[in-house]
């Protein structure tokens, strides 16, 4: 039977995810500490565990693991969160139904499956600033934000935004007023997090399509704000 090239990046994608679901699920009463040293600590073996995984299944070739790549990275990357999140800012009703329950919503635009089955979307305000982080691994939105970034993924990032979020926010080059509370989400296996940003000023007259162009992926998990466009509409 003939395996489409979206059957296949559908099945890489499931056997990924499986894996990193089987890195939570490991010895459950033995504590955090202990489940991460059940899964390599070098990136790259990971990959390459993984990869052997796939290909011994039958699952998919070399070949397939590049496309999966490139299809989060390139083609998908955070372009639909940033289609959610334009959307918010101009329909008030879908941005309630997001904020309600961000799986249906993101549905609404086609948007879902793994990091996308349980996505709880959380707004920044003049008062509230949110940020995301899995001190456990790296879960992630992959439905809308495609590949985490390498910083997402390290020990410094994971152990220090809880402790000092405004300290690492500061290194990303945002500085917060002190009366803004920072609300750091830990992101689960179960339960993925995204941040709805502040619409910037100055982008009153922008379509959804120009706005979108606006967002980021950093915007979209809370370690920056969405720029104000320059002169001609572009961030």
């Amino acid at each position: 039977m003939k395996t489409s090239r979206r059957d296949f990046i559908a099945k890489s994608g499931a056997a990924a995810a499986a894996m990193h679901d089987l890195a939570h699920a490991q010895a459950p009463n033995q504590g955090h500490e202990h489940e991460h040293s059940l899964v390599p600590s070098d990136p790259a073996l990971r990959v390459k565990s993984l990869e052997s995984l796939l290909v011994e299944k039958g699952l998919v070739d070399p070949a397939a693991l590049d496309a999966l790549v490139d299809t989060y990275q390139h083609k998908i990357g955070p372009r639909n969160g940033a289609q959610v999140v334009a959307r918010a800012w101009v329909d008030s009703g879908f941005k309630q139904r997001l904020l309600a329950d961000g799986t249906a919503a993101i549905a609404e635009l086609g948007f879902g499956g793994r990091g996308g089955d349980y996505l709880q979307v959380v707004e920044n305000t003049p008062a509230v600033h949110n940020l995301v982080v899995c001190s456990l691994c790296s879960c992630y939105p992959w439905a809308v934000l495609g590949l985490p970034p390498i910083w997402y993924k390290s020990a410094a990032y994971r152990s220090r935004v809880v402790i000092d979020p405004r300290g690492v926010l500061r290194e990303f080059g945002l500085e917060l007023p002190k009366d803004v509370e920072v609300r750091v989400h830990d992101s689960t296996a179960e339960l993925r997090y995204l941040v709805l940003p502040e619409r910037p000023a100055g982008t009153e007259k922008l379509k959804e399509e120009e706005l979108a162009a606006l967002v980021t992926r950093d915007a979209m998990i809370g370690v920056a704000k969405v720029p104000a466009p320059k002169p001609g509409g572009r961030a």
